[in-house]
């Protein structure tokens, strides 16, 4: 009986740096923001109570707010799907088996690894800029521009949405990992059958992954809601221009440390908060009618 509760004392020991820094760094800022998005609160003076104050003004008085939203939606169900299906094309791509396939798959997954840091940041500012490499590059085959794609409100989202689908490597390995993970026996029946390659796409490799293309959708869009640091960087915290490329998390970080309105800016964030957990619990409801679970058939 001694040795067990010995046992147990070890356990807590060991939890314990967990359970504290999950107190400490994620339950009470939790709980913190909930209470701060019901006040007037700047950081120089003591929070002020003022109700639903702060989500009125949000829906019927910040009209940059609605332009963030607007430009949120727009970067996520731009960058989402095409981050997707770039990582899936290249994924079917990677699952052969030929010399050299691990440098490949590493060398694919590099730009996910260095992920969006301020370093790739910069780099993009130097390629997509009015001197950058891409207008050099279109000079070579005679089409001369001295265009900022960084700097035209038409173009300037869509290069951070470029930036977004460089980075697939994450969903790539993980697409990777379901293909090595479907029989290639299903694969040689349908050949026998005259199927060819996009109808095994279409009626083997689809519904085989769709369980991975259900965990790599929401986890993107999630991933994509938060993007903050190209954003911040490229367009130096203003979100131009014309606040083009204002996503959300840039407008809720200039809120709460350029203007010290940190209750409207926590109010913001249970905003999106609320808005990711519509998404994701709307995927899941319609999960059941396109995602196929082997072991239950259709469900």
């Amino acid at each position: 009986m001694k040795l067990r509760e010995n046992d147990n004392v070890v356990g807590y020991v060991f939890i314990a740096p967990f359970v504290l820094g999950f107190l400490i760094f994620t339950l009470y800022p939790i709980l913190s923001s909930f209470y701060y998005s019901f006040t007037e609160y700047n950081l120089m003076e003591s929070p002020r109570w003022i109700g639903l104050g702060n989500y009125n003004r949000m829906f019927m008085d910040d009209e940059q707010l609605m332009k963030s939203l607007k430009v949120t939606f727009s970067y996520v169900f731009a960058s989402v799907p095409l981050r997707l299906g770039f990582a899936l094309a290249v994924a079917m791509l990677l699952n052969r088996t030929v010399r050299g396939i691990g440098i490949y798959r590493s060398t694919y997954y590099l730009p996910s690894l260095i992920g969006g840091s301020v370093a790739v940041s910069i780099m993009w500012i130097q390629i997509f800029g009015d001197k950058g490499l891409l207008n050099s590059m279109l000079g070579l085959i005679g089409i001369h521009t001295n265009t900022s794609w960084i700097g035209n409100p038409s173009t300037a989202l869509w290069t951070l949405i470029a930036l977004s689908v460089w980075q697939f490597g994450s969903s790539m390995l993980i697409f990777l990992a379901g293909l090595k993970n479907i029989p290639h026996s299903y694969y040689e029946a349908a050949s026998v059958d005259g199927a060819n390659g996009w109808q095994r796409f279409y009626k083997i490799t689809l519904p085989m992954l769709s369980p991975i293309v259900l965990f790599n959708l929401i986890m993107q869009i999630i991933s994509a809601f938060m993007t903050f640091t190209p954003a911040y960087v490229i367009t130096r915290g203003e979100g131009g221009p014309l606040d083009s490329t204002l996503l959300y998390s840039l407008y809720l970080y200039r809120r709460a440390f350029a203007f010290f309105e940190m209750g409207y800016a926590s109010s913001m964030a249970w905003v999106m908060l609320i808005i990711i957990a519509a998404i994701t619990f709307a995927i899941f409801k319609t999960s059941s009618y396109w995602v196929h679970y082997e072991s239950k058939g259709e469900r």
